[in-house]
């Protein structure tokens, strides 16, 4: 399953950083992060429930790049 969220973050660089933490976040298959726009797409693993796989992908997002947001 596919989401798209919106996000808020301040750079390029700080997008990379929010793309590799939540690739790295157990539960995502894959993400990637538009800095132009703003989205952030989020492929979840099979029988992942996204309600709970967020919250981790925004605290490890968090981790990295603090002032950052996605809007869930």
């Amino acid at each position: 399953m596919k989401k798209t969220y919106k996000i808020d973050v301040d750079c390029a660089n700080c997008a990379a950083k929010m793309e590799a933490a939540a690739n790295a976040t157990p539960g995502v298959a894959h993400a990637t992060v538009n800095f132009m726009l703003l989205k952030m797409i989020v492929e979840f693993e099979e029988g992942a429930d996204p309600k709970a796989v967020m919250p981790a992908v925004l605290s490890a997002c968090k981790k990295v790049e603090d002032d950052c947001e996605i809007f869930l």
